[in-house]
This record gives C-alpha cells, structure tokens and sequence, in this order.
C-alpha cells in the first residue's frame, strides 16, 4: 500500500472545496501528491498526510498532537510534516491541516 486511498479521497474533496485554483493530483514521496501552482502543498503516503507547512511555520506544526517530521531519508524535511491518522480522524482537523498547506503553497511562485 503506498497510500490510503481513502484518505486521499477525503483530502482531495477538501481541497476541492476550498482552493481557490486547481490541485493537480502527482505521484510522489511513494504516495500521492497535490499539486497548487506547480508546488507541493499536502499529500498522503501510506496512511500519514504530509504536510508542506514552510520552514516559518514548521516548529509551530511540530508541536501539534499526532504530528512528527516527514523523514524518508533519515534526514527530516525541514517545512514538512507527517500527520498520523489521529491527527485528522475529523473533517475539522483534516481540513485546518489541508488549510495549513494550501496557504503555504499560495506563497510561493508558479511553476
């Protein structure tokens, strides 16, 4: 399994809902990707949401519950987050994270 379908189901309906431009789905990090503007901004491997919250915000996420680096490498991404299925059990806390990476990646350049 390289990702929750599910889960990935649930996260695309967000951002469906309250992105003001297109997600464009792309496979990456051996799970699926969303794509705004050409940049990450969350994504689901296995059954973990990454979180693309930019360096400013990163110790901020880090200090939430059910939240931990996103580490492939044995070296943690700086700027992203792995948020584990308790921290988005519920459609508000799914939505404050899809929330979290959508408005960082409006902050940076199109690709």
């Amino acid at each position: 399994m390289a990702y929750d379908e599910t889960t990935a189901a649930r996260v695309a309906a967000v951002l469906q809902e309250i992105s003001p431009v297109p997600a464009v789905e792309k496979k990456m990090f051996g799970g699926i990707a969303y794509m705004i503007q050409g940049n990450m901004s969350i994504g689901v491997n296995k059954d973990n949401i990454m979180v693309r919250v930019g360096p400013d915000a990163y110790d901020d996420a880090l200090a939430q519950p059910h939240v931990r680096p996103m580490d492939f490498t044995g070296r943690p991404m700086r700027g992203f987050v792995f948020v584990i299925p308790e921290g988005y059990a519920n459609d508000e806390d799914l939505t404050a994270w899809v929330q979290r990476g959508l408005d960082f990646a409006l902050t940076l350049p199109a690709k």
